[in-house]
């Protein structure tokens, strides 16, 4: 299948749209584009290939743009990439084992690999050369050729004996030749018609070999020497090396990436010149008579230190998101299976939009330190001010910091002042801060609420119920889901708005006797309607009325009861429900573990949307946390591959209208088959459509403040080239407001 580019993405990547498109104008990513893993070079235009994403940048004019998932590429978690200036075509592999293939017409998405009979390994693509219009592509299991003027596979052969298989780490086409280096040494084959058989190759040198490039010469380089010829004879470049990371060869040179620094010799061996980089390369490649070095951490680096990237987060790795205005922090820790503090975050702490740019604090920057942020919100009153939490200290798991200027200010954690398991973070409707915290005394939970005067945090412990999740508050009342399967529950709070007075406190936890699926509730919210909706391990329960609960005796819990094929299901059963979000105009956000993103009305009986990786930029199918900026109706999709950003119809909603607009408009059949959006409607919306001669073609009511038509009559039939007014009123008629829509069949 294949998509179109957004256009002037560059004139190489303009082109017809075909097939599935999973991308749209409506989608944004906050992927970080520091980790450069490639880079190539088109008419003076550098191409650069990270984790989740390519950029583009112009030395003649600074300019800066960028192509993944969001815009046009079908996958994250890039692993390899060449581009061939001649044809205007580039490669992209996925550590998935799926390709991409860029054309002046368009993107196609490769998923047919050849896969080695018997391999059950890794199937990352390790490596792409492209010569011509051939590529060789390199695996755990051996080499496949690629025909990209037609898009398809030609020869494979699959590096086994018996039964025992040999990763192929990177391979080039020279003369029709194939040469592949892996753990024992550099090997080559005429691509002929024994090339499918691997007794049937040469070894040329035998060793532990991790690089090759090729064009007119051939370079190839273990961890410390670089060889260089015409396939036959090899000579050796007179200089050693401490780690080699990557090998390029360009028409009149080689370049040699080591640890720190980039390299460079003319293609008889001659040194020409070097860049200390002074911190860890991937790569590197030589244009202009300038080195750029490809980083793990800053982007494209070039001699004079200039950082050349989009910006965007440290890291893709995310967890939580907080956003305050303009301002954005993402949390990059998390737990296994809502216990164990997970390595994947490696100490990455959080990443900070300022507002005008992202920053991330030296205080996660090469210490020993094991930093595990969970959570990190801004203060709504001192917008420099956030505090965090973190799931590793050398203590004993407690951490609370603040944090100001992205500057360390005070570790709660150190002495005695924070016991506990610290977890997530949230401000309530007056600015009061408060952190959940377990493992109290007794196996109990319970929170910390913040002393401005006193800048320290007191502690609430309340009930048995082991872990915690982060909290969230509404009309005085805490909430704090505990994911324990045993013991777990969602604690139901009621601090009267005084937490520092517990005398007139109250409280609840929900749990299995209550109705819930599960002890183990991982997400909940609380809605318009003053319902309840509760995230289980194994379902979603909903209850009402917060207030009047905490008093009743056993309170009951309710299913939500969709139809499904004639027969009513109970909606999300033995689903693990890992986050849930309400919109301003009360419509549910409700990401599924490995089952993407619902979206559903205001009572969870209708999916208006259902976005997983297959059918939209979504990175990862398991989003950990939703934000629903009512502001700009953007909704923020939080994984552990990247955070993606989705433009919503829904901005704030009340009982009358907003800036009312209609899209797209006019509606021209050709160019869209889609549904026309009316955003901007009160929460309640009587719609009526008629024709230019004031007939009445469909009438609606919308709730939640945006409309879909799908052009159709009352008589359900397409309604004729045209103009057609939309006559609008709120609920009780004080509100009234109009729009055209121009239909082009």
């Amino acid at each position: 299948m294949m998509k179109k580019l957004l256009p002037l993405l560059f004139l190489l990547f303009s082109g017809s749209i075909f097939s599935q498109v999973i991308s749209s104008s409506k989608w944004t990513d906050l992927f970080s584009y520091n980790n450069v893993l490639a880079v190539r070079e088109d008419n003076g235009k550098l191409i650069a290939a990270t984790e989740n994403g390519i950029f583009f940048y112009t030395p003649a004019s600074g300019e800066i743009t960028k192509l993944s998932k969001a815009n046009g590429l079908h996958e994250v978690k890039i692993s390899a990439f060449d581009y061939n200036p001649m044809t205007k075509i580039g490669l992209v592999g996925y550590k998935n084992g799926s390709m991409d293939v860029i054309t002046p017409d368009g993107i196609t998405y490769v998923v047919d690999i050849p896969i080695a009979s018997g391999f059950n390994g890794d199937k990352k693509i390790n490596h792409i050369s492209i010569t011509g219009n051939l590529a060789v592509i390199s695996v755990g299991y051996g080499v496949s050729i690629f025909k990209l003027d037609r898009k398809e596979f030609g020869d494979s052969s699959f590096f086994t004996n018996a039964g025992t298989f040999e990763a192929a780490k990177e391979a080039v086409i020279k003369d029709n030749f194939v040469y592949v280096v892996t753990a024992t040494g550099l090997k080559s084959h005429q691509m002929n018609v024994t090339f499918p058989i691997y007794s049937s190759w040469n070894t040329i040198a035998g060793g532990n070999f991790n690089q090759i490039a090729g064009n007119d010469v051939i370079a190839y380089a273990n961890a410390n020497t670089v060889k260089y010829g015409n396939g036959t004879t090899f000579s050796t470049i007179p200089q050693s090396f401490s780690n080699i990371q990557d090998v390029t060869v360009t028409n009149q040179n080689i370049v040699v990436t080591d640890t720190n620094s980039v390299s460079v010799f003319s293609t008889t061996g001659a040194f020409v010149k070097s860049y200390d980089a002074s911190e860890q390369l991937n790569t590197g490649y030589y244009s202009a008579s300038k080195i750029y070095a490809g980083t793990k951490v800053s982007g494209i680096k070039n001699e004079t230190g200039d950082i050349l990237k989009p910006d965007g987060p440290y890291s893709n790795i995310s967890y939580k998101i907080n956003i305050v205005g303009q301002q954005i922090v993402i949390s990059s820790g998390s737990r296994d299976a809502f216990l164990t503090p997970s390595e994947v975050s490696s100490n990455l702490g959080y990443y900070h939009f300022d507002g005008s740019k992202w920053n991330h604090p030296d205080l996660f920057k090469n210490t020993t330190t094991k930093y595990n942020v969970m959570d990190a919100v801004i203060n709504p009153l001192k917008s420099t001010e956030i505090f965090f939490t973190s799931y590793y200290d050398p203590e004993g798991l407690k951490a609370l910091y603040k944090m100001d200027h992205d500057i360390l200010v005070k570790n709660y954690g150190e002495g005695s002042s924070i016991v506990g398991y610290v977890n997530g973070l949230t401000y309530d409707e007056n600015n009061q801060l408060f952190v959940a915290t377990s493992h109290l005394t007794g196996n109990k939970i319970g929170f910390y609420y913040y002393n401005p005067s006193s800048d320290n945090f007191n502690l609430v412990s309340v009930v048995n119920a082991g872990g915690v999740q982060k909290p969230f508050s509404k009309s005085g009342i805490l909430y704090i889901p505990a994911p324990f399967f045993t013991g777990g529950g969602l604690l139901i709070y009621d601090y009267n708005n005084t937490p520092a007075s517990t005398g007139d406190d109250r409280f609840t936890i929900l749990r299995k006797i209550n109705n819930l699926p599960s002890d183990g509730v991982v997400s909940a919210t609380i809605d318009k309607n003053d319902d309840i909706w509760i995230g289980t391990r194994i379902g979603l329960r909903i209850i009402s009325n917060p207030s009047s609960i905490i008093t009743e005796d056993n309170p009951q819990t309710q299913p939500v009861i969709i139809e499904e094929n004639g027969l009513g299901e109970e909606l999300f059963r033995d689903s693990n429900v890992l986050q849930i979000e309400v919109d301003a105009g009360n419509q549910k956000w409700i990401s599924i573990d490995d089952g993407g993103v619902f979206y559903l009305s205001s009572t969870g009986e209708k999916t208006i949307k259902h976005f997983t990786t297959e059918n939209s930029p979504l990175p990862s199918n398991s989003v950990t946390d939703i934000k629903v900026d009512n502001k700009s109706g953007k909704v923020y999709f939080v994984t552990l591959d990247g955070v993606m950003v989705y433009q919503g119809d829904v901005l704030d909603v009340t009982s009358n209208f907003g800036d009312v607009l209609v899209y797209p408009n006019p509606v021209v059949y050709s160019k869209f088959k889609g549904n026309v959006s009316i955003r901007g409607l009160a929460e309640k919306t009587n719609i009526r459509i008629t024709d230019a001669a004031g007939n009445l073609v469909h009438q609606a009511v919308s709730r939640g403040g945006y409309y879909e038509w799908n052009l159709n009559n009352h008589r359900g039939v397409r309604v004729a080239s045209g103009i057609y007014f939309v006559l609008m009123t709120n609920a009780d008629g004080t509100d009234t407001a109009t729009a055209k829509i121009a239909v082009v069949n």
